[in-house]
């Protein structure tokens, strides 16, 4: 059984390794981050498995008994005037079936002007996109091995354009309950439009994560390492902002070496008293932060920083995260306990 499983998830690891960074594929909202807690450890991370109904958005495997019952809304206002938000429930109908877990994702780009191609007003028009998913998850018997799975259905409006389509997520992890460590691994986004906007299929944003988590033995710490978009090599180009000129006009680009290509594929995140009520989280994504600063000033793009606190059966988040000097993010969840059996 261990077998069948583990070559039926390499294939699939095999399948579209041409998939596209941002810019290049449609649905690009499937890979903002799920919630505030997975924000302020610095985006995508996929080795917590508690209590967090959100983290079943993201990583299928993580889904557990210790989301039964739990109901969570996450909202955040983006960037550019764009908000986002997400909602996550899980149903446990025993510890032998486990437990079924159902999600929404939504995007509004807001409200634009709209003009024609001589510049006269054709009113306003609105854009947004939404996700409904549906994820399972299942332990391999006598091993620390759980696999789990989602299905989402995808709807897209921009504009008089429409689109339609459906994905598949994939997650594995691996528990060991004596080193309380965790390691996953997450193929995301295998689908296709089942309706383009204007005759064209565009690929989806497929993307591969692996990751790892630690409770430190002696230090109420939690560390968390995350490897992002391993689907693509390298995702560190050039920045045409930051060519440079010489005295007789020629031109030279920036230069990325390898080490900071590798080095932008790197999620680093940690939260102190993750058992507790309280929790502070605090996070650094290398991509951001590289491809974001600016030259010759100190802007701390990519940092992320976020509290947790848990009062009766309500579990409050905030986040903070740095992008540039210009424009910051908050993002704000909640997750309530709706089973009367615990207190």
């Amino acid at each position: 059984m261990i077998k069948r499983v583990t070559n039926l998830f390499f294939l699939l690891l095999a399948l579209p390794l041409f998939a596209q960074l941002g810019g290049e594929s449609t649905y690009q909202f499937l890979n903002l981050v799920s919630s505030p807690r997975q924000a302020a450890l610095g985006g995508k991370i996929i080795t917590n498995f508690d209590h967090d109904v959100t983290e079943g958005l993201y990583n299928p495997a993580s889904i557990n008994w210790e989301m039964g019952n739990q109901l969570a809304v996450n909202y955040s206002n983006y960037l550019g005037g764009i908000s986002y938000g997400t909602a996550a429930y899980a149903y446990t109908w025993d510890r032998h079936v486990q437990t079924f877990h159902i999600g929404v994702s939504y995007i509004n780009y807001g409200t634009f002007d709209g003009y024609d191609v001589n510049g006269n007003s054709t009113g306003t028009f609105n854009g947004n996109e939404a996700a409904l998913s549906a994820a399972y998850n299942y332990n391999i018997p006598f091993t620390d091995f759980y696999v789990g799975a989602a299905v989402k259905l995808i709807t897209s409006s921009l504009e008089q354009y429409n689109s339609f389509g459906g994905a598949l997520d994939f997650g594995a992890m691996y528990i060991n309950e004596d080193l309380d460590f965790h390691a996953a691994i997450t193929v995301r986004n295998l689908g296709t439009q089942f309706t383009t906007y204007a005759g064209q299929n565009e690929p989806l944003p497929f993307e591969v994560n692996f990751g790892m988590s630690q409770t430190l033995e002696n230090v109420p710490l939690r560390w968390h390492l995350t490897l992002e978009n391993l689907q693509k090599w390298p995702i560190g180009v050039s920045n045409p902002a930051r060519a440079t000129t010489d005295l007789d006009g020629n031109q030279t680009q920036e230069k990325v070496s390898f080490f900071n290509k590798g080095l932008r594929h790197l999620i680093l995140g940690a939260e102190l008293f993750p058992e507790g009520g309280f929790n502070i989280r605090l996070g650094y994504n290398f991509r951001r932060a590289e491809e974001l600063r600016i030259l010759d000033q100190r802007n701390f793009s990519g940092l992320s920083v976020g509290v947790g606190i848990k009062l009766n059966k309500m579990r409050f988040s905030y986040t903070h995260a740095r992008y540039t000097s210009a424009s910051n993010t908050s993002f704000f969840g909640l997750q309530i306990d709706l089973d009367s059996r615990r207190r």
